[in-house]
């Protein structure tokens, strides 16, 4: 199973919900380093070295970071959904169908309704 790695802005419900489901997530404050405005390159510099996905919210700066460089551990870039355990159960849906992200950037979005 992936081990992620969650941004100070993804929503703890789901990281919450994703854990009930089974799942290593870590957050910047469980390491300490929260509240330090890191800059994004930090942040997924991170998360690679403790060898876990990063899971956020911020999607144009992640993309952005992953098409300069794919060597990471992975990334998963989602929309806000205030469906907080429907996100997580789509999160944990897209890491069955792609249990190797080490380079990757996966994207999960927000049911369209």
């Amino acid at each position: 199973m992936t081990a992620l790695l969650a941004d100070e802005n993804f929503p703890l419900p789901v990281i919450q919900a994703l854990r009930a489901l089974g799942h290593d997530v870590r957050t910047l404050h469980d390491y300490g380093q929260s509240g330090q405005a890191l800059p994004d390159s930090e942040v997924l510099r991170f998360a690679t070295a403790q060898q876990r996905a990063l899971l956020t919210l911020n999607r144009r700066d992640f993309i952005r970071l992953h098409l300069q460089d794919a060597a990471h551990a992975g990334i998963i870039v989602c929309t806000f959904d205030a469906d907080f355990v429907g996100q997580a159960q789509r999160i944990a849906a897209a890491l069955t169908a792609q249990p190797e992200l080490a380079g990757q950037l996966l994207r999960v979005n927000r049911e369209s309704t």
